[in-house]
């Protein structure tokens, strides 16, 4: 462990993170399952993105967002998934105190924008159903460059302020994190200074970019419900549907797995279960994601299949 000393006085620079000590026997298959997890969320994504990118007919608002989406989930796992893994198999459990902070805020920062993100991509869908005459005109590209950007930005500003009050905390012993990764509740549970008012900032800007967010979507899936509704023929209310379907059992799949984690768990539940729901979000929920988007698009799937066959011609 290390320790540096200044002034006479003794200034911890590093953290244990406990990881999953509990069921230390698993090690072997807790690590071979979440390597797989993250090997398939990260080449999932990264394959959206280059797909994305080389086809010139998926250039639109929709798949602009799930760029920014895809490009967003590769760094959310790979800011928390390999130090995990580290721990697992090698059992190094220390994290500096500068590299603890740093990992709590890119989560931080890349979860809230992710809420973001899908408010953002559920107000596109809901023009792309209710507005399709004028939906070109509506949603430039200028306009979809701002909202991306903004979400970003302010996610990254918001979570900047909580990261600040906590640089400012003392933390005192047993510097020993029962988690497998710097998550603000255990960060203030090892401050011996009063933190009402950091916790009091952090609900408040969390619930800004989570809350608002999830009742932008809330709303704009009535109105898309609404106008789906009022078409006259089968066949349309069903291609409709199929526009927003994948995007809504992602919504679904993410903000499930955030409320199982940080509403339904109670006091009196044991750690143990509460870093099992953190598993959800951090390693399960990114995964299915790309997986969902070409499973249930057809341009994904047209746009693949164009790639395969270019690549085949090339090697011919």
């Amino acid at each position: 462990m290390v320790i540096l000393s200044w002034e006479n006085q003794t200034v911890r620079v590093e953290f244990v993170l406990q990881g999953f000590s509990a069921v230390r026997q698993l090690n072997i298959f807790l690590f071979m399952i979440i390597l797989v997890f993250y090997i398939l969320t990260v080449s999932g994504n990264i394959l959206i993105v280059l797909l994305v990118l080389v086809s010139h007919h998926l250039h639109t608002p929709m798949y602009f967002f799930l760029v920014n989406l895809s490009f967003l989930e590769i760094w959310y796992t790979s800011n928390i998934i390999p130090k995990m893994l580290l721990i697992i198999i090698t059992e190094q459990k220390t994290i500096s105190v500068a590299g603890c902070l740093a990992q709590f805020y890119f989560f931080g920062s890349l979860a809230a924008t992710e809420c973001l993100l899908l408010a953002v991509m559920s107000c596109d869908r809901y023009l792309a159903i209710s507005r399709p005459l004028r939906y070109c005109v509506l949603m430039t590209g200028s306009l979809c460059i701002r909202l991306a950007a903004g979400s970003w930005f302010c996610c990254f500003l918001l979570t900047a302020i909580t990261m600040v009050l906590l640089c400012r905390l003392t933390f005192c012993g047993p510097y020993e994190i029962d988690h497998f990764f710097c998550d603000f509740t255990p960060l203030v549970h090892l401050s011996c200074m009063d933190t009402s008012v950091t916790e009091i900032i952090a609900f408040a800007t969390s619930s800004a970019v989570t809350l608002v967010p999830f009742l932008l979507i809330i709303a704009s899936y009535s109105c898309i419900l609404s106008a789906i509704l009022r078409i006259p023929s089968g066949t349309g209310r069903k291609r409709a549907f199929s526009t927003c379907s994948s995007h809504l059992i992602v919504v679904m799949v993410f903000y499930g797995t955030l409320i199982a984690t940080y509403l339904v768990p109670s006091a009196n539940s044991s750690q143990f279960l509460r870093k099992g729901a953190s598993l959800l979000y951090t390693v399960l929920t990114p995964m299915p994601n790309p997986i969902i988007y070409s499973l249930r698009n057809r341009d994904i799937h047209e746009a693949l299949k164009k790639c395969l066959r270019e690549k085949s011609g090339f090697l011919r």
